[in-house]
């Protein structure tokens, strides 16, 4: 099943992508994100409150906490940077961009959570590096 939501995740990535250029037009690009981010935190808590979760907040661990914290705050950074290249430039080229994260991810599964990478998975990035500077340059 994780697949279907990796695939959802992906259509919603690419929906957010394309709304996202035409509602920023003439719009701060850090005001943008601020309304982005209020709405997918009453978003987040609506699910938390529906599915019941706010139940489990006591039990959550100290390291846990402090690392959901510096995850937002990559989150944060990483939006306000995405909305200011998307203002600035072409979906098209800012998007590729991004997604390169996909091999700087894979970078960082291996140095820090020691996680292996396969023949496939490094072939793989190879080709999103290189597919990500052909549809960029």
């Amino acid at each position: 099943m994780w697949w279907l939501f990796a695939i959802l995740s992906s259509v919603f990535a690419a929906l957010t992508s394309i709304l996202a250029k035409i509602g920023i037009e003439g719009v701060n690009s850090n005001l943008a994100t601020a309304i982005r981010t209020v709405v997918v935190l009453v978003m987040s808590w609506g699910m938390v409150f529906l599915t019941n979760a706010q139940k489990e907040l006591g039990e959550i661990s100290n390291r846990s906490w402090l690392f959901l914290i510096l995850s937002g705050l990559a989150t944060g950074a990483s939006w306000l940077c995405y909305y200011k290249a998307l203002q600035m430039g072409e979906a098209s080229k800012v998007v590729p961009i991004d997604k390169m994260s996909v091999v700087i991810t894979l970078v960082l599964a291996f140095v820090f959570l020691h996680e292996q990478i396969t023949a496939k998975s490094a072939l793989g990035c190879i080709l999103i590096g290189a597919g990500t500077l052909l549809m960029v340059l």
